[in-house]
Parts: C-alpha cells; sequence; structure tokens
C-alpha cells in the first residue's frame, strides 16, 4: 500500500493526484500525435473536474498553462496556446507600495480628512454651517467608539481645528450631541452586532447539521 507521504508532491492539488498520473504517462509516449490526443483528453477531464469561471475567456487558457506546468514544461505539442515560460513560477511579484497619506487622528479614519476639506471649500453660509456641525459630532462618536469611556467636547473642537487647519469654526449656539446618548446607541450597535454574529454561527450550524446528515 502506498501512502501519500511516499508519493510525488501534487502539483495542483484542484486536479488531483490521477491526472497528475495521467500527465506521467502521456510523457512517456514518443509519438508527437499520440501525446497530443493524450493532452486534449487530460484537458477535457481538467475541465469537469474544475468546471468554475468556464465563462471566462481565459478558462480555456489556464487548463493549457496548467497541463504544462503539471508535466514540468517537458510538452513539446502543438496547443491552442503558447507554452507558458518556466521562469513565470520563479518571479517574485512586486511589492505594493504603501499608502504615503498618513492620517492625523487614527480613530477618525481617511474618510473625515476628506469630509473637511470638501467642508472648506463651501461659501460661509448655513449650508456650510450645518456640514460643520455634523462633522464635529462624527467626530464625537468616532471618538467614543474608539474610548468608549468619555470625552472633553473642548477636545474634539481642537482637533477639528487641527484637521481643518483651522479653517472650520463651530457657531456660538452649537451643541455637541449627549455623550450619554452616543455611549448608550454604541452599547445597542455592539449588541445587535453580536446577535446578528449569534444567529450567523446558528444558521451556519444547522447548515452543517443538515449536510452530515444527509451524507449518512
Amino acid at each position: 500500500m502506498d501512502y501519500n507521504t511516499s508519493l510525488d508532491k501534487i502539483i495542483i492539488r484542484e486536479y488531483g493526484r490521477n491526472v497528475q498520473k495521467m500527465i506521467a504517462q502521456m510523457l512517456l509516449i514518443e509519438s508527437k500525435e499520440v501525446q497530443s490526443v493524450m493532452a486534449n483528453a487530460i484537458i477535457k477531464v481538467m475541465s469537469q473536474l474544475n468546471p468554475n469561471g468556464k465563462e471566462s475567456a481565459d478558462y480555456w487558457h489556464k487548463l493549457w498553462d496548467h497541463l504544462h506546468i503539471m508535466s514540468g514544461f517537458q510538452l513539446e505539442i502543438k496547443s491552442p496556446y503558447p507554452k507558458p515560460d518556466s521562469n513565470t513560477l520563479t518571479i517574485k511579484p512586486e511589492p505594493l507600495p504603501y499608502p504615503k497619506n498618513k492620517i492625523k487622528f487614527p480613530p477618525y479614519g481617511k474618510n473625515i480628512e476628506v469630509m473637511i476639506e470638501k467642508a472648506k471649500e463651501f461659501e460661509e453660509g448655513p449650508e456650510k454651517e450645518a456640514f460643520v456641525s455634523d462633522i464635529a459630532n462624527h467626530l464625537k462618536k468616532q471618538y467614543l467608539n474608539w474610548n468608549r469611556d468619555s470625552v472633553n467636547d473642548s477636545l474634539i473642537i481642537e482637533h477639528l481645528s487641527t484637521l481643518s487647519d483651522g479653517k472650520l469654526h463651530l457657531s456660538e449656539d452649537f451643541k455637541f450631541i449627549n455623550t450619554r446618548d452616543v455611549l448608550i446607541q454604541n452599547q445597542q450597535d455592539l449588541a445587535a452586532n453580536k446577535n446578528i454574529q449569534s444567529k450567523r454561527k446558528q444558521r451556519k450550524g444547522v447548515k452543517q447539521t443538515k449536510t452530515y446528515f444527509k451524507k449518512k
């Protein structure tokens, strides 16, 4: 009896060991014509084992590339697509650059900075005043999401001034939303989110149980 640990490593697991054995047998055949017939037959088997994505334009191209890879790039027959370069498997992708924009206050995120920049473009008037008021209250909500305890309103005003380079100001009669109300709402949102996650886990458990008994 052969154990998997003693067998050759499966190159592409989604096709299994039998397809890999078929390819190995095909490479032993000297006739290129017979190899070509076998290669097309193996491609059909591969498409049955991995049918997802048949609608995509490069689906069959991908199968032929996989065939060449599993053959160790030893297959020399006419195929509908050019043989891939073996070096492509060893080329490391270029590292993705990290965003260079630094967030001044992480608890608020980048979007609030974009909103503030937009507010700075508004002409003075009721519309700008309402927009700045919404931003200030949003800052307070975000800060309490991060701190989850309390916040001094003067600190939020200071942060608004810093983020806007001193160009946004609240009206004299402006009043922040009540801290207690925000904390209560945050707790309710947290409880609701936990309830949703719990229901999802229950549904997943029921689904797995049904699948298990169907298999039995």
